[in-house]
C-alpha cells in the first residue's frame, strides 16, 4: 500500500464547481489543494475561534477569503484573512486595520457589512457578510457590455453608498468593476477598503498614487489631491465600462493610461454604442467632467440624472 494511501482524507466539494475532492487531512491548516476539475483551491475545514472556515471564495497576494459558518449566531459569513508573511509588514497591518475599522463604520444595504475584526495564531482577519455570486467585472467579461437598464440600478445604489462614505468625511479611492460584489439577492455590494482614506489634504508623496489606472480620478494624477468627487469620477467610469464594454481611456502603458484621463477627450458612451441613450450618456459625461467642479455638486444630483436616465429608459423599452 502507498504511503499517500494511508493518509486519512475527507470529502471536499469545490467552492467553484462543486466537484468532490479527496483532500488530506493531515494537510497544514490552511494549506489549500487545487481542485481535480477546475482548479481553484480547496481546504479541510478549519476551525478559527467560533468560525469555520470551510471553502476558499478568492486570494490574493496579501489575503484569502474564506466562506465560513459562525457557530454561534448560526449564519453563513465570509473570513478574510491576512498571509502569514504579511504580519512581519507593519505598513500593510496598519492597512489591514484601517480597512476594517473604516468599513465598519459605514452602515448602507449597498455597503459589505463587517462583522468581526481579530486575531489567531498571529493572523488578523475580518468576518464579513458574504456576496459571492460575481462581481460587475466579471459580468463585463461575460457579457461584452451590460445591460444599460441592469448598469443605472448599480449606478444609482453605488451612489448611494458612496453618499454614506462622504457623509462620514472618507474616501474609497479604489472603485472599479471587481469591488462592485453581488449577493445571493442580486444586490450590489461595495467592497475592498483598503486603500480609504479621510477627507481632505495632499496625496502622501511617499505612498504614492494608489488605484486603478481605468478608473483614476485626473485630479489624483496631475495634483496629488482628492475628495469625495474624485470617487464619483471613478463609479462613473465603471459605469461607462460597464455599458459600452470599453474603459474609458486606454494606453499602452500604465502611465499613459492614468495621464489619459488629465489630457485625453472622453468619447461619449452613445458615440460608442449608439443604442446608448442621450440621458446616461450625459450623466456619465458629467460624472466624468476632468474638472470636479464641474461634476454634480452632490451624489443625490448624480443619484437623481442615473434615476431620471432609467424612468426614461423604462419608458421608452414599454413603449417598443
Amino acid at each position: 500500500m502507498s504511503e499517500a494511501a494511508r493518509r486519512p482524507v475527507q470529502v471536499v466539494p469545490c467552492d467553484k464547481c462543486r466537484t468532490p475532492n479527496w483532500v488530506p487531512q493531515d494537510l497544514a491548516k490552511f494549506q489549500p489543494v487545487p481542485c481535480t476539475e477546475c482548479r481553484h483551491p480547496v481546504i479541510a475545514p478549519v476551525r478559527l475561534r467560533q468560525f469555520e472556515l470551510r471553502s476558499v471564495l478568492g486570494s490574493g497576494g496579501m489575503a484569502t477569503v474564506y466562506r465560513a459558518w459562525d457557530t454561534v449566531l448560526e449564519r453563513e459569513v465570509a473570513v478574510k484573512m491576512m498571509a502569514a508573511n504579511i504580519a512581519q509588514h507593519p505598513q500593510a497591518m496598519a492597512g489591514f486595520y484601517r480597512e476594517a475599522r473604516f468599513q465598519a463604520t459605514l452602515n448602507h444595504t449597498n455597503i459589505i457589512h463587517i462583522y468581526n475584526y481579530d486575531e489567531s495564531e498571529g493572523r488578523k482577519y475580518l468576518a464579513m457578510e458574504v456576496a459571492d455570486q460575481g462581481d460587475m467585472d466579471q459580468r463585463i467579461e461575460s457579457q461584452g457590455r451590460v445591460d444599460e437598464l441592469y448598469v443605472l440600478d448599480v449606478g444609482i445604489k453605488i451612489s448611494s453608498a458612496l453618499d454614506v462614505l462622504r457623509q462620514k468625511d472618507l474616501m474609497h479611492l479604489d472603485i472599479k468593476p471587481s469591488n462592485i460584489l453581488y449577493n445571493t439577492e442580486g444586490e450590489p455590494k461595495l467592497t475592498d477598503f483598503g486603500i480609504a482614506k479621510k477627507m481632505g489634504g495632499k496625496r502622501d508623496d511617499a505612498e504614492g498614487l494608489m488605484g486603478t489606472p481605468f478608473y483614476i480620478a485626473p485630479e489624483r494624477v496631475s495634483e496629488g489631491w482628492q475628495d469625495w468627487r474624485s470617487d464619483m469620477y471613478s463609479l462613473a467610469a465603471t459605469l461607462y465600462h460597464a455599458v459600452t464594454g470599453q474603459v474609458p481611456f486606454d494606453a499602452p502603458t500604465a502611465e499613459e493610461t492614468v495621464w489619459a484621463h488629465v489630457n485625453g477627450t472622453l468619447i461619449p458612451p452613445n458615440k460608442v454604442v449608439k443604442d446608448i441613450s442621450k440621458d446616461t450618456t450625459t450623466a456619465l459625461c458629467k460624472g466624468m467632467e476632468k474638472n470636479p467642479d464641474h461634476r454634480f455638486r452632490s451624489y443625490d444630483d448624480f443619484r437623481m440624472a442615473l434615476e431620471a436616465a432609467r424612468s426614461r429608459l423604462l419608458v421608452a423599452r414599454h413603449g417598443r
